[in-house]
């Protein structure tokens, strides 16, 4: 069974515990690495900067205590370019996500950034954040 390196525990331990219960569960059957939770001012800036965010500090759902988005892919890490990978695993943890928030283990909803619109249509997204997992209030 997968489970998470002393890193990713530390990064998704600075996540919004909906995040955390999602992805313990998601790490249960599909192995996966966590990049980023809490994101300060440099780091958000620097997302900014180097074009993998759309929003400056103070934001980004990165930028709370807890964290209110993650960033995660699976492991072993795909092809960057192949964005169909990263979209088989966001369909997976979305569903993941509906079945915990449907029995009452998660108190909100989960927006993919595959699908920032959520109208389950990929081809229709500007920008992509496959990697990307955040609450919705």
């Amino acid at each position: 069974m997968p489970k998470f390196s002393a890193r990713s525990f530390t990064k998704l331990s600075t996540c919004h515990i909906d995040l955390q219960v999602l992805f313990y569960e998601v790490v249960k059957t599909f192995d996966c690495t966590i990049l980023q939770g809490y994101r300060n001012e440099a780091d958000q800036n620097a997302a900014l900067a180097a074009g993998k965010s759309k929003l400056a500090y103070p934001k980004s759902k990165h930028n709370f205590k807890p964290s209110l988005a993650v960033d995660v892919v699976p492991y072993p890490l795909p092809d960057w370019s192949k964005v169909v990978d990263f979209v088989y695993f966001g369909g997976y943890v979305m569903g993941i996500a509906q079945m915990l928030f449907d029995s009452g283990k998660m108190t909100h909803r989960i927006r993919f950034g595959g699908d920032f619109n959520r109208n389950q249509r990929i081809s229709d997204s500007s920008f992509y954040d496959c990697v990307h997992f955040e609450i919705i209030e």
